[in-house]
């Protein structure tokens, strides 16, 4: 496993996920060996039309034994959205980095993630 040169990228490839967010941490982006992803937004929308939400959001560097907090228990008030990373605060993924998402309640909250995959293959 060796750095994903960015200079040097064989293959670029746009990405968009979407999902909803429960109780239960889960992982959303596993990223593959000899490739490095450049996040660009995630977006975490509250559904529910009563009740606010929290969201934690965390990143592993070590393929799921450590987890560090991007978003700790960050309300997010009923019918709104939650901007936790943007063009301005953008955030590169490398090879088997993981990004994860747990809510205080059950499908109330949801995600949106879009950016980059650079291949080095």
């Amino acid at each position: 496993m060796a750095a994903v040169n960015i200079v040097n990228v064989t293959s670029i490839a746009g990405f968009n996920l979407c999902g909803a967010i429960t109780t239960s941490a889960t992982d959303i982006i596993d990223v593959s060996a000899d490739e490095i992803i450049k996040l660009n937004t995630l977006l975490i929308s509250n559904v529910d039309g009563t009740n606010a939400a929290d969201v934690t959001v965390e990143i592993s560097r070590d393929n799921g034994s450590n987890y560090f907090h991007i978003a700790k228990t960050i309300s997010v008030p009923a019918d709104s959205t939650l901007t936790v990373i943007d063009k301005n605060r953008m955030i590169y993924l490398d090879e088997t980095d993981l990004l994860r998402v747990s809510a205080s309640a059950n499908s109330d909250l949801q995600y949106v993630a879009s950016g980059e995959i650079l291949g080095d293959a």
